[in-house]
């Protein structure tokens, strides 16, 4: 529990989707600090017991809830909401899985797959997968947004302009997020938590985990923003960058063709350099490998990388 925070909201206040006709769990005051907990992306459909069964079980109704949502006393539309994260604090547990029809490579795994993971909540040393990985973590929350303007009830899984399931996983501690608001008092929500994840998500999830976040919520009137930015306070990309990286390329018109041959790359890779299973390699690459545009000026060619830190494996 934080001790010096405004509010406390618990992960039975949370809803699924986005609509600004929910209403809000609390009215507070810019310059707060608010302390939220959050559930897995499964809401408690899978637990550290979890198997195979539970995970093709699952409601997927109930994908991505988010904690909220909060209205922001003065939040106008024209505003922008700034959004500090000033902490998370893990729960120790959390699951990856390879949901049939989602992820970039799903006509190549069309079975569902599931790791649950076990991790030092406290010391966030590198997490363990299989017997000879380990994945360094950086708890951040996936999702996190205000409600849109548009009336009804709409899917928490693609991102929008008001933010919602960004997927960046430099949205970490210290690192500040601006959205713009849409409705007055803002409604924001925050959810979708992680302990770690690579750039690009590629199998649709990563270490998705029950965490709470503590975090301000400032208010800067009449600045209309067209998406959502964010700034860092330090490095980004040190904690994986010690042993470098084993990186390959998809390369041709399509960038989403050249994101799917870069990763379908690096599991061929991995699977012959470390014996891994495809579908481990698959989730392996979700949670720490990097997909980065490396070049897009060279028509008609464009260059994907797919980056997997050596590290992992030393």
């Amino acid at each position: 529990m934080c001790q010096a925070c405004h509010y406390t909201i618990h992960a039975a206040q949370h809803h699924f989707g986005w609509d600004n006709q929910i209403p809000p769990v609390a009215h507070v005051t810019p310059g707060s600090r608010v302390h939220l907990a959050c559930q897995d992306a499964s809401a408690g459909q899978l637990r550290a017991t979890s198997g195979l069964d539970d995970l093709i079980a699952m409601d997927p109704t109930k994908a991505n809830p988010v904690t909220g949502p909060l209205y922001i006393e003065g939040a106008e539309p024209g505003d922008i909401l700034k959004v500090t994260l000033e902490d998370f604090t893990p729960s120790g547990f959390g699951w990856t899985a390879n949901i049939p029809g989602f992820g970039l490579l799903a006509d190549q795994f069309p079975n569902p797959a599931l790791h649950i993971w076990s991790y030092d909540a406290k010391g966030l040393t590198p997490a363990l997968f299989g017997p000879h990985a380990k994945v360094p973590l950086k708890p951040f929350a996936g999702t996190v947004g205000n409600a849109p303007a548009e009336p009804g009830c709409h899917s928490v899984i693609p991102p929008r302009r008001i933010g919602g399931n960004l997927d960046i996983r430099d949205l970490a501690k210290g690192s500040e997020l601006f959205l713009p608001v849409e409705v007055a008092g803002a409604l924001f929500s925050i959810g979708d938590t992680h302990a770690a994840q690579g750039d690009g998500e590629v199998c649709g999830t990563a270490i998705e985990s029950p965490m709470n976040v503590t975090l301000r919520l400032d208010l800067i009137k009449q600045s209309p923003l067209a998406m959502p930015r964010f700034r860092t306070t330090g490095p980004v990309t040190n904690h994986l960058d010690t042993k470098g990286y084993e990186v390959t390329t998809g390369v041709g018109p399509d960038l989403m063709a050249g994101a799917r041959d870069a990763v379908a790359g690096m599991i061929d890779l991995l699977c012959a350099e470390h014996g891994l299973a495809a579908i481990d390699a698959y989730l392996l690459a979700s949670v720490c490998g990097d997909l980065r545009i490396s070049e897009i000026v060279d028509a008609p060619n464009w260059v994907v990388s797919f980056y997997f830190p050596r590290c992992v494996f030393e």
